[in-house]
Order: structure tokens, then sequence, then C-alpha cells
């Protein structure tokens, strides 16, 4: 790698479907975007300390351990408590977006979503995190 080139951001993709794990993989990557695939909120505990990801995707229903425990655990270890995290669901009530918010989520993506939507919407969190003074 050259001196001047940029280190792409990595985003942790977390959903039990595979299926729109590996579909929102492709599109992050057609952006520039390393992704590290999740099936679990357990695998991706483990990416994330592991990893370092910028920006975490988290589904909110999944089986076992769900997507509000992944956070709260995230935001009480020193190692991952500072990456951002945009919960990734089909759930729209805002007891729902209150609930992540309180635990820390800081943006909301819904499914489903387009190609060019959560192209903007990583675009974004990344432009807010880089003004805020963030990852």
């Amino acid at each position: 790698m050259s001196l001047g080139a940029a280190t792409p951001r990595r985003v942790l993709v977390v959903d039990d479907d595979r299926e729109i794990v590996e579909m929102t993989r492709l599109i992050l990557e057609s952006g520039g975007y390393e992704v590290i695939p999740a099936l679990s909120g357990a695998e991706a505990l483990r990416n994330a300390s592991h990893k370092r990801p910028d920006l975490i995707l988290l589904d909110i229903n999944m089986p076992g351990m769900d997507g509000w425990e992944t956070l709260k655990i995230l935001k009480v270890d020193e190692a991952t408590q500072d990456i951002p995290v945009a919960m990734f669901s089909i759930k729209l009530e805002l007891r729902d977006k209150l609930q992540g918010l309180k635990h820390g989520a800081f943006d909301y993506i819904t499914k489903p979503f387009s190609y060019d939507e959560i192209l903007e919407r990583v675009r974004r969190i990344f432009e807010k995190l880089s003004h805020a003074g963030g990852r």
C-alpha cells in the first residue's frame, strides 16, 4: 500500500440471515468499505473485539443473543464501547428507536433498504463521526 492510500473503513454487519449479510457485504464492498460478517450476537462480540471495525450494523431480531443484548455488552466493554453502532432492523416503532438510543446506538437503518440508501446512510454516519471528532 502506498503512503497516500487511505485504509478502507471496516463495517461489521450482524444479522442472523446469511442472505442479508451477503447482500449488505456486496453493496458496501462496492462502495469501498471492508466488511466483517457475523451471523449472531456472540460472533459479533468476538469480531468487534478482535477486528476493531469502524462501524457496526446490528440487527435487532436474532435468536439467542438479540441485538439489544449485544448492544449492551458492546457498550460496557472497554474494547468496544467507542465503536458506533447502527441498529439494522425492520422494526420501526418509536419505542425500539428509543431503546436503542438509550443503550448507545448511534443511528438506525431500516430494512428493507435499497443499494443507494445503505451506501448513503453508512457514508453519512462516517461523515457525522468525522465532524464530531469520532472514529
